[in-house]
């Protein structure tokens, strides 16, 4: 079933790291729903990812887009936002380059999609031996079973499972999300203006997102044992910008802030 209702965009930030990133487009190209194109959101990476996406592209199954700009710093926020505007599905579904997805993950962030509501899913990572059998050998099958892995039990699929815990998992977190795998509709996005672009380097803006949401109320939702996505291991990146942006993050929450200044409406035509 190619044609899906509501229209979907998976957008996939990444940053110089096209053998992982030739796995997670893999793993989309091999979903049990296809999403109605693909956004790469390139944080400023070299041509050898540039490269990559153009041999992708003629492999892949809907259309893939090249969402770039210059790399002067780690500007995650600035990339998803341009790649949201950009983005022509009525939902949007956000990945990072590192993560493999189930075959399922579409086809179960769409089950549970929902009006005025966002959606957070689950990780489970790799451990270094897997991660680099893994980009050895990109047909290597991932389960709750394989070797390596940690928080197990998140791989485990069950629609019953998650049906119980999608409002009722960490009821008492709101904010707790996880930037790899997330839903939202794209109006709602627009309509807080995106990713806040002061929050710059590692850190925070998942959850800053999310609290402008949850103040506009827009309801968050969990996927657990669903909407699954397993992490490639690799070094962390500088926190040297966590300080600052818990802050922002923080003001949000305190504020019930709905919308930020610096934010997606200066790429809106």
């Amino acid at each position: 079933m190619n044609q899906i209702k509501p229209t979907v965009s998976i957008i996939i930030a990444t940053y110089n790291w096209p053998e992982a990133l030739k796995i997670c487009l893999n793993s989309v190209f091999k979903q049990t729903i296809l999403p109605n194109e693909i956004l790469i959101a390139d944080d400023g990476s070299t041509d050898a990812t540039k490269k990559l996406i153009e041999e992708m592209s003629l492999l892949s199954p809907c259309p893939i887009t090249h969402v770039w700009h210059e790399d002067i710093g780690f500007r995650l926020t600035v990339i998803r936002n341009k790649a949201i505007v950009s983005a022509t599905g009525d939902y949007i579904l956000q990945i990072d380059g590192d993560v493999v997805l189930d075959c399922h993950f579409v086809e179960d962030h769409l089950r549970f999609e929902k009006e005025a509501c966002f959606s957070t899913g689950s990780r489970i990572m790799m451990d270094q031996a897997l991660s680099r059998e893994l980009l050895n050998d990109d047909s290597i099958s991932l389960n709750w079973l394989s070797k390596g892995i940690r928080n197990r039990q998140n791989a485990i699929r069950s629609r019953l499972l998650a049906n119980y815990f999608r409002f009722r998992y960490k009821k008492d977190s709101p904010h707790y999300i996880k930037g790899c795998n997330m839903a939202f509709w794209k109006k709602d996005l627009i309509a807080v203006n995106g990713y806040n672009e002061d929050m710059i380097g590692w850190g925070y803006e998942d959850n800053e997102i999310a609290a402008r949401l949850i103040s506009s109320g827009i309801r968050k939702q969990y996927l657990k044992f669903c909407g699954i996505v397993y992490h490639i291991h690799h070094k962390q990146s500088s926190h040297d910008r966590k300080t600052i942006n818990t802050s922002i993050f923080q003001n949000a929450v305190d504020r019930k802030t709905t919308y930020c200044k610096n934010g997606l409406d200066k790429y809106l035509k």
